[in-house]
């Protein structure tokens, strides 16, 4: 049995060691093909495989080259699973408009994904979306049911507004009026013609509440006709809502409550604006 000698992995040379013990070493990775041997009484180092002898050991070693059958297969996320949560998620800021889309979307991804064998991924983003988008639809009735309301009130508070601004500029007029007629009020029966022009535009005369057709919707408090403003009582109503035109002038007979909860806009004597309900103006003060 020949004896060899081995560089070793850290470059160091061992033995000698018997042909035995090598296929040994060989057998426990500490020798490969690569490993430089050289047989005792010899000069040159070889390859151990190079050495015939030690052929059979070097085979049982080497581990064969994978096959194509074990490399894993590229998998793809659904591009309609992503659609799917992403028009969930959209609903939302989109008061809803997306929510169709994203269940059925996520219905379709769904299927695919479950039809795929395994080529398609995104099951869960699909579920999400197809969740989102599908509670959201249920609920956007009743958001919408809830919203109604709270949007009718804030438009009647928008008209409100714009009525009680209305009357601020007309009983302003009126003021100015007076201050250029030696402190004169307008005569009630004309008071629309005598103030038009402080006012500058007529759409002042119409209520946002009323649909438009009337030249004037606010009438003039009859027991003001041609007083010195100077001796009416602040607090007496001089301008008030109501559906008889152009020039109207008279007492609460003439109301017109157009707001909710029929409250009606009046503006006083010295200038202020109030919003009350229409039981209310009988009690106000309107001689001056």
């Amino acid at each position: 049995m020949a004896n060899y000698f081995v560089i070793g992995a850290d470059h160091k040379e061992y033995g000698p060691v018997s042909s035995e013990e090598l296929r040994k070493w060989i057998g426990e990775d500490r020798a490969d093909a690569q490993t430089k041997v050289r047989a005792d009484g010899a000069t040159e180092w070889l390859p151990l495989s190079s050495v015939p002898e030690f052929g059979d050991a070097l085979k049982k070693t080497a581990s064969p080259p994978p096959t194509i059958s074990a490399l894993p297969a590229t998998v793809k996320t659904s591009t309609l699973a992503i659609t799917s949560l992403v028009l969930g998620i959209l609903a939302l800021p989109t008061c809803g408009a997306t929510t169709l889309f994203g269940l059925i979307f996520g219905i379709i991804a769904l299927v695919k994904v479950s039809n795929s064998r395994g080529a398609l991924r995104g099951q869960g983003l699909a579920l999400a979306g197809t969740i989102v988008s599908g509670v959201l639809l249920v609920l956007l009735p009743v958001m919408v049911a809830m919203l109604l309301p709270a949007l009718a009130s804030a438009h009647d508070r928008a008209r409100q507004i714009h009525c009680m601004n209305n009357e601020k500029q007309l009983a302003l007029a009126v003021r100015i009026y007076s201050g250029d007629h030696a402190n004169q009020l307008p005569s009630a029966a004309t008071w629309c013609d005598a103030i038009k022009t402080a006012v500058g535009s007529e759409k002042v005369f119409q209520c946002p509440a009323v649909n438009g057709t009337s030249r004037c919707d606010y009438a003039f408090n009859a027991k003001l006709d041609g007083m010195d403003a100077n001796k009416v009582d602040p607090q007496t109503v001089m301008i008030f809502e109501s559906d008889a035109g152009w020039n109207a002038h008279g007492g609460p007979e003439l109301q017109a409550p157009r707001h909710r909860a029929r409250h009606i806009v009046v503006a006083f004597a010295d200038g202020h604006v109030e919003v009350m309900s229409d039981t209310r103006l009988h009690s106000l003060r309107w001689d001056p």
